[in-house]
């Protein structure tokens, strides 16, 4: 969001396996040891939680939060940060990192990540982007978590409407350089 609003930035990295979001100067941003937070420095404040942080960016520069379809961009903004984020989160935790662990944790949350592209692609059938015809704070909290695809082992190409949205999306100059945002040379996954 950040790179395409163009404010200016500076990211300062947390190491969650050394434990620095427990520290309390973290806390008092994010009370909940949670990333990202941000601090706004400028206008002295802070903000965690990425929907929240996403409306105050948008409202603070005017882009990609559109008046007249703010009901549909809140209403999808909550289906990823009730659903999709942490159902394909927890997919992650089941499938990629802890593999072989719990066949039951395995199943359901990759029936369940199954079950969103699914729900994606036929939403992404009627609009160009999940809250219409425009590019909205939306898709930009969905996106991360659709480009982490190969690790889902369910098949983006298989899902027409969905693998074009994301396609569309990672070709925005701003998502290929806040994917490199720690300038480690990360690529966006091809579909």
């Amino acid at each position: 969001m950040l790179e395409e609003i163009q404010f200016d930035y500076k990211i300062k990295e947390i190491n969650l396996i050394k434990g620095e979001q427990f520290n309390s100067e973290f806390r008092k941003i994010s009370p909940l040891s949670k990333i990202p937070a941000i601090t706004d420095h400028k206008n002295k404040v802070s903000l965690f939680q990425s929907g929240a942080i996403l409306i105050y960016l948008a409202e603070l520069s005017g882009k990609f939060y559109n008046i007249k379809n703010r009901n549909l961009i809140n209403q999808w903004l909550m289906a990823q940060m009730g659903d999709i984020g942490p159902m394909l989160g927890q997919h992650h935790q089941f499938h990629y990192y802890n593999s072989g662990k719990s066949k039951f944790g395995e199943e359901r949350y990759f029936n369940i990540a199954k079950r969103l592209y699914k729900d994606l692609d036929d939403h992404l059938s009627t609009s160009d982007f999940l809250a219409g015809q425009e590019y909205s704070i939306a898709d930009i909290a969905t996106f991360p978590w659709i480009a982490r695809h190969d690790w889902h082992d369910i098949g983006l190409k298989k899902f027409n409407n969905l693998c074009k949205w994301y396609e569309k999306i990672s070709e925005r100059k701003a998502v290929i350089k806040g994917y490199d945002c720690l300038k480690k040379g990360e690529k966006i996954p091809k579909a």
